[in-house]
């Protein structure tokens, strides 16, 4: 990646995932793995970048694995900077790892709980998670987790997954600050669940700064629409964070408005790199329209089959070609047979080739309810490729402000045929889109975006931990 020019503060800078699983989580994996790599650009550790960590108790083959397929992909700078909780849980000689044991106090199981055994690579029990299952508040239990020693026999428990988690950030840190105890570290936190938990973390010298990448409202998705039930802890205890990240303007302000948060929520996006050539519309695939997206009912790719029939009636050469894997495959294909639109809608799997994809396609179709960011639109910008978008929240309506798509009304079908016809029936107002396109991009472009991290950064360095 080219070198961005932001100036991180001196600190020791950690990212935390709950996990981070080639093809999983959709747009989530992506950018968290992106802003790690920008960090890196923008000269963070010496461009080896942040620590990645996670905690989800796969093994660690399958970590390796996972790390092997972003390093082979392009997407980590250094697989070596990854590191998950249950690698690092067991000792060498059998048992928990020094951390959690020392981390641990006297207790037993809970004799109504089912427990999952996460063994070492000599199949020797390390530690034993409670199953809660069906209960989305299962992070926050205190159900004890119970800890192993070298014979094999419980040693001990901790309160939860959060003392659980707490227990290992609190020697990764120390194994960070090594001679300096009192060395500052940044954790940005990339994970809702993870934030509740450390939100009481007690070391003044750990600065936590909160990352957010969905919306926080349920249907209709209006300012004042009900929040989603797995937000409204995380609202009582914002203002805990010493930095909240916002992925949009509109989202920090309906967040502002309703819940009387202050200045740490300032809003940084995430970065999209500018391609690096654009393909003027008169060389892309005329009358292909494409869609990168989970194949999930929150994305709507109904409406835009729907729509598709009036858009071939204008445009008869055209197509859809539908990028994403999901649950709703066989349903999406039962509608596409029923309107008689096999010739031209097709459901073409995941791709390994998005920039390729939208160097060819003449537009972007946009139809999800509800948006974090809508990071398609953006790299659909980056390239040049013109948007046809629903209006919904959040971020289309920031993205195309500065022009390079068509916005329409939220759910109105009618007004997306309209939209995608008019940009692929009109040369002029393709040329005019790809060409807005390009300056609508420049907003995320990385050096902003890295700029503005490192001064949110500065900004909780140069102050008190709000958790002190």
């Amino acid at each position: 990646m080219t070198r961005i020019d932001a100036d991180f503060p001196d600190a020791e800078y950690v990212v935390l995932s709950s996990r981070l699983i080639p093809d999983l989580d959709g747009g989530y994996t992506l950018a968290t793995l992106a802003r790690a790599r920008q960090m890196a650009a923008a000269g963070v550790h010496g461009g080896r970048g942040p620590l990645l960590l996670t905690v989800d108790p796969g093994t660690p083959a399958e970590h390796a694995h996972h790390r092997a397929v972003f390093d082979g992909r392009d997407l980590v700078v250094d697989p070596g900077r990854m590191r998950n909780l249950f690698d690092e849980a067991s000792d060498p000689d059998g048992g928990a790892a020094e951390w959690l044991r020392a981390a641990a106090h006297p207790g037993e199981p809970d004799p109504a709980l089912e427990y999952r055994v996460v063994s070492d690579a000599a199949d020797r029990p390390a530690v034993g998670l409670p199953v809660i299952a069906g209960d989305p508040d299962w992070h926050v239990s205190t159900a004890p987790v119970v800890v192993y020693d070298g014979a094999g026999r419980p040693a001990g428990i901790v309160d939860g997954f959060g003392a659980l988690y707490r227990a290992w950030l609190d020697d990764v840190v120390r194994g960070l600050r090594g001679a300096d105890p009192s060395r500052p570290v940044v954790v940005l936190c990339e994970s809702r669940q993870l934030g509740e938990l450390l939100a009481g973390w007690d070391d003044p010298d750990v600065r936590l700064v909160h990352a957010l990448h969905t919306i926080h409202l349920e249907p209709p998705y209006t300012p004042d629409a009900p929040v989603n039930g797995l937000w409204s802890r995380w609202f009582d205890l914002a203002e805990r964070f010493d930095a909240v990240l916002w992925l949009t303007e509109g989202q920090r302000a309906d967040a502002r408005e309703r819940f009387g948060l202050d200045g740490v929520h300032v809003v940084v996006p995430h970065g999209v790199s500018a391609a690096s050539s654009v393909v003027p519309p008169a060389d892309r695939d005329q009358g292909r329209v494409v869609m990168l997206n989970r194949l999930a009912p929150g994305k709507r790719i109904d409406h835009a089959i729907r729509a598709f029939e009036g858009v071939v009636r204008a445009v008869p050469d055209a197509r859809l070609d539908v990028y994403g894997e999901g649950a709703e495959r066989d349903a999406l294909q039962a509608l596409i047979d029923e309107r008689g639109l096999g010739a031209h809608v097709v459901l073409r799997g995941a791709t390994d080739a998005p920039d390729r994809v939208l160097d060819e396609a003449s537009a972007l179709l946009f139809t999800s309810a509800f948006e974090g960011q809508g990071l398609a639109i953006l790299e659909a910008l980056a390239h040049g490729c013109p948007v046809v978008a629903y209006d919904v929240r959040y971020g289309p309506r920031e993205a195309l402000a500065a022009g390079g798509g068509v916005l329409v009304p939220d759910g109105d079908v009618d007004a997306l045929t309209a939209g995608l016809v008019r940009v692929l029936d009109d040369v002029d107002t393709r040329v005019r889109l790809s060409h807005e396109a390009v300056d609508a991009a420049r907003a995320v472009d990385p050096e902003h975006v890295m700029a503005a991290l490192a001064s949110a950064v500065g900004d909780v360095l140069g102050r008190s931990s709000r958790r002190a």
